[in-house]
């Protein structure tokens, strides 16, 4: 099988003068530009349609992608059942060769619609405890909750806070009670940790303390050596560029965008763009969702009026300082209201943010859902294989995983 959908797909690339370079180019980069993944996808739905007609078979649309993964093994998505559903997923209709096959079918809006698998729905699904803490009910609950209150000690809010951890939980998922939970536990808003505590409570340290150690000799590098190839220069890009390269006393470096480590997350987010969705939205560039993960308030700015003026959706940073470049305090922006981060680095505060989506069962924003959909499984590890992944996400995985640094 995997001989057979090898050599099907080189027979297809090498019949034309640019599946050479296509091959060529792997070769040398061992990987493809997005350009270059475009034409071998045409290239290959055209050979499939020729030879197999205009609606192929399932196994077919397989065959073919198994032999991408086959031909190219860096393109293959390890955290994948087979490694090639990026290309095409039979399960969801979706991947690159079946888009590509809807635009030559041009079938019908109905006919579009695929059966769907049903997958988890990350922050907002009901996860169990994993912990040993013993759980309050009842009276010994209100008590700890009134407590908590009126307390100034931190760790009396903390053991106090785990104990309440599932009638917590209980109230983020009824709908008409989760806007009431900073009001019910106002502890979040001065006691920096909590979320970190809760997001462990439901995952586990290991998995809690992933990007933190992942993140910085890991996945960085890997970000910034796939922007540099791969990413249309900009002003834009190429100033997160220069600041995300640059490993100094970031205070000291005058840059006019983020830090190092901001920079770097955000050109993460430049590989993992919004997506259009319906024919009505309008398209959102990266550097405007950036805007919807982290914004910058100047030192002796009125926190009050910056809250005031926020637009009460997901979840973002707020980095205040002299300069983006320069951040003194995080802040996570929750409901019109700042929990001041556990630590003030960038690294900290986005593991901060990404664990507040868990702690108040609160969808990702649609304009970052690609974006910490990749977090989420590829980092994190949650839910691999149950997140309902878009092919962009797989291919910017699997470029990352194979790159060489």
């Amino acid at each position: 099988m995997m001989q057979l959908s090898f050599q099907i797909v080189r027979a297809a690339l090498c019949s034309k003068p640019s599946g050479k370079e296509i091959l060529e180019e792997y070769e040398k980069a061992s990987t493809l530009s997005d350009v270059t993944r475009r034409k071998m996808v045409n290239i290959l739905v055209a050979d499939m349609v020729e030879y197999h007609g205009r609606v192929p078979q399932v196994n077919v649309r397989n065959l073919y992608a198994l032999g991408i993964t086959t031909l190219f093994p860096k393109l293959s998505d390890p955290d994948s059942k087979n490694g090639y559903e990026h290309f095409y997923d039979h399960q969801s209709g979706s991947g690159y060769l079946a888009w590509r096959l809807k635009t030559v079918q041009r079938t019908s809006a109905q006919d579009r619609k695929k059966s769907k698998t049903t997958f988890q729905e990350g922050p907002k699904t009901p996860r169990s405890i994993h912990s040993d803490e013993r759980q309050l009910t009842g009276e010994e609950c209100r008590e700890a909750i009134l407590a908590m209150k009126h307390s100034s000690d931190a760790l009396l809010v903390r053991n106090k806070m785990k104990a309440t951890f599932q009638h917590r939980q209980r109230v983020i998922q009824d709908p008409e009670s989760a806007s009431t939970v900073l009001n019910l536990f106002p502890r979040f808003l001065d006691t920096p940790g909590l979320i970190d505590q809760d997001f462990s409570m439901i995952f586990g340290e290991e998995v809690s303390g992933k990007f933190l150690s992942k993140w910085p000799t890991f996945f960085k590098p890997r970000v910034i050596a796939d922007c540099c190839k791969n990413l249309t220069p900009s002003p834009h890009v190429d100033e997160l560029l220069l600041s995300a390269q640059h490993e100094s006393d970031d205070c000291v470096w005058h840059s006019e965008e983020w830090d190092s480590e901001m920079a770097a997350i955000l050109l993460l987010l430049h590989l993992l763009p919004p997506t259009v969705k319906g024919k009505k939205s309008g398209k959102m560039s990266a550097s405007e969702a950036t805007r919807r993960l982290i914004k910058f308030m100047k030192v002796g700015s009125s926190m009050e009026t910056f809250l005031k003026e926020t637009d009460p959706r997901q979840p973002f940073l707020l980095g205040v300082g002299e300069r983006s470049s320069c951040i003194q305090d995080f802040y996570i922006i929750v409901d019109q209201k700042a929990i001041p981060c556990r630590m003030q680095t960038p690294v900290a505060a986005f593991d901060e943010l990404f664990k507040a989506h868990y702690a108040f069962a609160v969808s990702y924003d649609d304009a970052l859902s690609s974006f910490f959909i990749f977090i989420q499984t590829t980092v994190y590890g949650i839910d691999v294989g149950k997140a309902k992944e878009n092919p962009r996400v797989k291919e910017i995985r699997a470029r990352l995983l194979h790159c060489e640094v």
